[in-house]
């Protein structure tokens, strides 16, 4: 590996961090008013199109089962999501919002959609887009070459 390309990767990372950082402090204020915190939404947000086992969220997340596992057990707690039965596997259930869970989300959309609008008018449509296809192909290179696909498949 070259000198320069070690610069790009170190740049790359501490970019993506920053990045992550402000993403997760954006998302806590989004969150809070609805009375969730950000990694709650993302949890919840991970099941609104379909119910996942606990593993399969983690994989989607790129994080720990057991952080997904104790998040997803506070939803329960708290009649934000359930588990259901799992025709797949008897022993993985599968999480999936409760109609309090989606309300939930659905009190931070008007939030998020001013958020996005930001974006798209600091970025512009395409350069949004564009972005996006960016860290989709940065996501796969980091899994090829680090082996960590975090696909969620089960």
């Amino acid at each position: 590996m070259s000198r320069e390309q070690q610069d790009l990767l170190s740049a790359t990372a501490l970019g993506v961090f920053r990045l992550n950082g402000q993403f997760l402090s954006a998302a806590e204020e989004l969150a809070r008013p609805a009375g969730l915190t950000a990694a709650w939404w993302q949890v919840l947000g991970a099941v609104l199109g379909r119910p996942l086992p606990v593993a399969g969220i983690a994989r989607a997340m790129g994080i720990t089962r057991q952080s997904v596992q104790r998040i997803a057990d506070l939803l329960v707690d708290k009649g934000l999501a359930e588990y259901v039965p799992n025709p797949a596997h008897r022993r993985a259930k599968l999480l999936r919002p409760t109609t309090e869970g989606r309300a939930a989300i659905d009190r931070i959309d008007p939030g998020h959609a001013d958020l996005a609008a930001r974006l798209a008018d600091r970025l512009g449509e395409e350069g949004f887009a564009e972005t996006v296809r960016v860290l989709e192909r940065l996501t796969a290179a980091m899994d090829s070459v680090t082996g960590s696909d975090r696909s969620g498949s089960d």
